[in-house]
């Protein structure tokens, strides 16, 4: 340091701070500036939250308070306005407590229902869900029960009004409310129902009126109004109710069940959901732990059961109840399979003590119910590793008292015979006119479904990898149906179906078709029947069965029309033997379905597409006489028809009376 001089060329030192702020005198100015405003916009945002946290904090105290008191109601505790342009009626009645408040709206294109405020019920767009809407509140409670539409415009949805509106319990708050047209097929006895229910307006509901009504079950109505439509190309004018209604004690709705585990899983149930009649009752409630005689001999005990199940409750508690019942019922075998997140399908569920599992839906329409089945499926077989087999079920079939029974003989079967594609507990062509013999078994093409039975192995190596895709549109029974992945097998069907179609709602089925096609189905009604020859439903022995058939039978006059109704002889009343008759109609190709169809429509059996029949030939009772209708020259039996004789085609038939 001694030596150290001075550079006289270097520049002074100046700290960072007073450099920078020589350089932009600004700056600092700035800085301050910036740094004060967001002290300030903290400080107000600091003061906003604590003026809303008090506002809350007051809000939620004054309300406790108002909860706790006791208001003591005016007489007339019911406050009714009516529908514009439209007549009104109210009831009145004793305010005990604390109170709903409902409001109602019944109009063209829109039904609308709220519970102090929150829409339980918000239905708009014309010609969509169209006829009598049902709420049902819980009285203690005011929470929603059941809700319900019944298109009363088309035929028997009365009568389901009826009979739902019956099975709801007593003391209940009701609203029904009306959606565009609903008196076309309101008959004079649904008519009466409503008017015990408290109704003084339904016998005035005509063509495109709008209506509603707020009532008690077994009590008095609350409220009523109604608009008449001023002619038939018009509607009548919106109908508007409010009502205050008071609430009942929570021990007038509630039954005093046994606190066991029983009685925990009914109670639960009854005190969510409405409309399941005696199963809610408070004395003689209906047995929910079903114990049905034990199977001599039960090869499917071990059998998993897959019920496939949407938003259709009490098409699935109709299901459950009989299927439980039936003798060789296993409920630990059963499981609920619903398509969705839906509450009340799974309460059904529960009420039984069944397992019960909810499919995130892929798909829409077609797509969506195709993938319900094959996640339904894969579900099955590893919930049941050691499973070999799976009998799948839809939640709108009854069952036969030999359901199981009936797979338990053609289990076998299916385990034996490589030639053969499932086992149906549903025969096609089986109405009341057209079947007769409990014990008898065919040989089918066609996969029937509804109620079936499939092998493991079917599913695993095949099926499974095969499915339709979400985005296909396919049915997933007629693509199973389909050449390339039946292979050439086929399925054991009864002459007597085992199962009987009876839902009328669904994404392929209205009240007309159900009348037309399934109401007349017959279904086998005593237990433990035996099958007849088993043994012989096997690929080689089934066809010397229907040759001995067809060197028996009797040929039937060719000349005649096959739609005349003595066409087929009357049977002989004192034989005990059965007449087996033959005939033989045009059939080109084994696709050349044009006369089967003709015939199909004369005989009031499946003739939408063609279902039933083994090489050709349809097997089927008429008039109590065994019928084979052989196709030709297209069947393989096609060489016992005499050389002679001149097949029945079209033209030799009259038409079909509609």
């Amino acid at each position: 340091m001694d030596g150290w001089v001075p550079n006289p060329n270097a520049k002074p030192f100046l700290p960072r701070r007073k450099r920078n702020a020589g350089r932009f005198p600004g700056i600092t100015t700035n800085i301050s500036k910036q740094r004060c405003l967001s002290k300030c916009l903290q400080a107000g945002l600091v003061v906003v939250l604590l003026a809303t946290v008090i506002i809350n904090i007051t809000f939620i105290l004054d309300t406790s308070r108002r909860l706790q008191q006791d208001v003591v109601p005016k007489p007339d505790a019911f406050e009714h306005h009516g529908g514009e342009g439209g007549d009104l009626t109210v009831g009145g009645g004793t305010r005990k407590g604390h109170t709903v408040s409902l409001e109602v709206i019944s109009s063209k294109d829109k039904v609308f229902v709220s519970v102090d405020g929150t829409p339980v019920l918000q239905d708009e767009g014309f010609d969509v869900n169209r006829g009598i809407h049902v709420i049902v509140l819980n009285q203690a409670t005011g929470s929603l029960m059941a809700k319900r539409v019944f298109d009363t415009y088309s035929q028997q949805e009365d009568e389901s009004m009826v009979l739902f509106l019956n099975m709801v319990s007593p003391g209940r708050i009701i609203v029904l409310t009306v959606k565009d047209e609903a008196s076309f097929q309101l008959k004079q006895a649904a008519r009466g129902f409503l008017k015990k229910l408290g109704s003084e307006e339904i016998d005035k509901l005509g063509w495109r009126d709008t209506w509603a009504l707020v009532t008690k079950k077994g009590g008095s109505k609350i409220a009523e109004g109604h608009s008449k439509a001023p002619n038939l190309s018009t509607w009548g004018e919106k109908v508007a109710l409010e009502a205050q209604i008071p609430l009942s004690d929570r021990s007038e709705a509630e039954c005093k069940w046994p606190n066991d585990e029983v009685g925990k899983r009914r109670r639960t149930f009854c005190s969510k959901v409405e409309g399941y009649g005696s199963v809610c009752t408070c004395d003689d409630a209906a047995p929910i732990n079903l114990t049905p005689d034990a199977l001599r001999d039960n090869k499917v005990s071990d059998v998993p059961v897959a019920v496939i199940a949407s938003d259709r409750p009490h098409y699935l508690y109709r299901m459950l109840r009989t299927l439980l019942s039936t003798p060789g019922a296993n409920p630990k075998m059963v499981t609920v399979f619903i398509d969705g997140y839906f509450e009340e399908p799974l309460a059904v569920t529960k009420l039984f003590g069944l397992r019960g599992i909810q499919h995130t839906p892929l798909g829409v329409k077609n797509a969506r119910i195709s993938q319900h089945y094959k996640a339904s499926l894969t579900a099955t077989f590893n919930l049941y590793p050691e499973a070999q087999f799976a009998i799948v079920i839809e939640e709108d079939l009854d069952v036969s008292p030999d359901f199981f029974n009936y797979f338990s003989q053609t289990r076998e079967l299916l385990e034996e015979d490589p030639s053969l594609y499932c086992i149906s507990a549903w025969n096609d062509q089986g109405y009341e006119h057209s079947c007769k013999d409990p014990s008898l078994l065919y040989r089918v093409e066609t996969m029937p479904g509804l109620g079936w039975m499939l092998k493991r192995s079917l599913y695993k190596e095949e099926l499974e990898q095969q499915w339709p895709s979400p985005e296909k549109q396919w049915d997933w029974d007629m693509w199973m149906r389909t050449s390339y992945v039946r292979k050439e097998r086929e399925c054991i069907i009864p002459d007597i179906s085992r199962t009987f179609h009876f839902g009328s709602k669904g994404l392929n089925m209205n009240p007309y078709f159900q009348d037309l096609y399934f109401k007349k189905h017959s279904i086998v009604a005593q237990a433990g029947v035996q099958l007849k020859d088993v043994d012989k439903m096997k690929k080689e022995p089934y066809e010397e069965v229907v040759k001995g058939l067809i060197k028996s039978a009797k040929l039937v006059d060719h000349s005649l029309d096959p739609c005349d109704d003595n066409f087929i002889p009357p049977k002989d009343e004192t034989s005990d033997k059965e007449q087996v008759y033959l005939m033989f109609m045009k059939m080109d190709s084994a696709s050349d379905f044009k006369v089967w169809k003709h015939i199909a429509k004369c005989y009031h059996i499946w003739d939408l597409d063609v279902r039933g029949f083994h090489k050709s030939m349809w097997r089927l009772y008429l008039k109590g006489s065994h019928l084979l209708l052989i196709g030709s020259p297209a069947s393989a039996y096609s060489s016992f028809k005499p050389a002679d004789l001149q097949p029945i085609s079209v033209n030799t038939t009259r038409p079909v009376k509609s």
